[in-house]
């Protein structure tokens, strides 16, 4: 199970700006992580369609629109 999980769509590009985030701090922490499509689910898109990126962090709601490094790095260590 990954720990972070990042919700986003093809051709946003937020998602494509968290996802080197998560991306760099996962690979740098050794943290599982992973990305799901929200256009190949409607509850989901009609859920967090507004907010993409939205990440998860062990299950829980860590941000949305935008990935902080720092944020993300203390989030995974504390």
């Amino acid at each position: 199970m990954s720990r972070v999980v990042m919700y986003g769509k093809p051709g946003c590009h937020l998602c494509d700006d968290a996802r080197e985030i998560i991306r760099s701090v996962c690979g740098e922490l050794g943290v599982e992580w992973s990305e799901v499509d929200i256009t190949q689910d409607d509850q989901l898109f009609t859920q967090y369609g507004e907010q993409i990126p939205v990440t998860f962090v062990d299950g829980k709601q860590h941000d949305f629109w935008r990935v902080d490094p720092a944020r993300l790095r203390k989030a995974l260590t504390n």
